[in-house]
């Protein structure tokens, strides 16, 4: 295992973070009761988690019964000593009442007299970051539960837009940023660059989930990485970015630990080229589709609901990478619109409401939307097919 200074809370944290959220049964209701088959699992990948030399576990009161299950771990089942690990949690209370309220009922369920970092849970939105952080707010009050020993350091998550998470970082309120980050989504680099400059912890969000189901990754993927796992390699990826500091692994078995020996390797220069060797493989596929360099995050549509810039990430995953599966499961989170997966559905009624004047004339959108709809919503019709040369739909016979 490596250790990290993260940033100026100067904590040493492991390089991987056991995240508390794939506990079995963990999300079942109520939230206050755990079976005995959620406890034990949960004792037994703590266990598995310190005798691997991580010191770091994250949890969030919206995470199910993970709060309740991993405080009874740590305090009455594994009777772990406070001082040998650090304790993460999140939550995004709306006003510096409940924020006082919420804190007093994690320490309780937690089982702690104070947590090393809490996070503000989902700022995702320039709304969020101008009501959380406004005098008198929730932040306000988290730092005073600062001053008074409850929370050691302050930062939050976020599942936001680039922007958001710049706008976030430059009130200079928190010393630590949870965000996603990884091989197949590289566009929070300058967050982290910028939260370099401010000497903050940077903590990846779920980077074998989150970052393309790595644990089914496709063909295509493996042969280009024959000397790791795509989980390996995406880790070190991750962990060779300057200022990134943790990765959370929600680890569910012991086969996983195993993976997770193998990121730290005895021979780094060989395994270094190895690596860089995969990443040139991984970067030439982007030439697999001619559309792939189009990302969408110039053109403003006020007007539309739809979010360019995920769509086309998702279509080019599933076209230059055969990350079909993760592509139809991050789409299909659109159900229900809410400001952790924002836009709506690439459907005929909100394309229609998409001003499409402003899309380079070379660029056939409308047919690339309507045809990524279809393969990550809709089964295709049978009586048509897919004309891959103008990525239009044509019918058969």
């Amino acid at each position: 295992m490596e250790y990290r200074r993260f940033g100026k809370t100067e904590k040493h944290l492991s390089a991987i973070t056991l995240g508390g959220m794939r506990f079995k049964q963990g999300w079942d209701k109520p939230k206050d009761e755990i079976p005995a088959a959620t406890q034990k699992h949960c004792n037994q990948i703590v266990d598995l988690a310190i005798k691997n030399g991580i010191n770091h576990f994250e949890t969030a009161y919206g995470y199910g019964k993970s709060e309740m299950a991993l405080g009874i771990t740590l305090n009455d089942e594994l009777k772990v000593d406070r001082s040998s690990y650090y304790l993460m949690t999140k939550g995004n209370p709306q006003n510096a009442s409940d924020a006082r309220k919420r804190i007093e009922e994690q320490l309780k369920t937690l089982k702690t007299d104070f947590f090393d970092f809490y996070g503000w849970h989902g700022m995702n939105t320039p709304e969020l970051v101008n009501s959380t952080c406004k005098t008198g707010g929730p932040i306000e009050e988290l730092l005073k539960m600062k001053e008074e020993g409850i929370i050691k350091h302050v930062g939050f998550s976020t599942h936001g837009h680039l922007e958001t998470i710049e706008e976030a970082i430059h009130t200079n309120l928190f010393e630590f940023v949870n965000l996603h980050y990884y091989y197949f989504y590289q566009r929070n680099l300058a967050a982290i660059q910028l939260a370099e400059k401010k000497d903050m912890g940077i903590f990846i969000i779920s980077p074998n989930d989150k970052g393309g189901q790595l644990y089914k990754a496709p063909d295509k993927i493996k042969n280009a990485i024959p000397h790791a796992t795509p989980i390996q390699w995406n880790a070190r990826f991750c962990l060779n970015t300057p200022n990134v500091h943790t990765l959370s692994f929600g680890m569910t078995e012991a086969a996983h630990f195993e993976e997770m020996r193998g990121i730290f390797q005895n021979q780094p220069d060989i395994t270094a080229e190895f690596d860089k060797q995969s990443k040139i493989k991984l970067d030439n596929m982007l030439h697999d589709d001619p559309y792939a360099y189009f990302d969408g995050y110039d053109i403003e549509n006020k007007d539309s609901d739809i979010d360019l810039p995920w769509l086309l990430h998702w279509r080019k995953l599933w076209k230059c990478y055969d990350l079909l599966d993760y592509a139809k499961y991050r789409y299909k989170e659109l159900k229900t619109p809410n400001h952790w997966v924002p836009g709506v559905f690439a459907t005929s009624e909100n394309l229609d409401r998409f001003d499409f004047s402003k899309i380079p004339n070379h660029i056939p959108l409308r047919e690339m939307l309507n045809e990524l709809h279809v393969a990550l919503y809709r089964a295709p019709n049978p009586t048509q097919k897919f004309d891959a040369k103008n990525i239009s739909l044509v019918k058969n016979g």
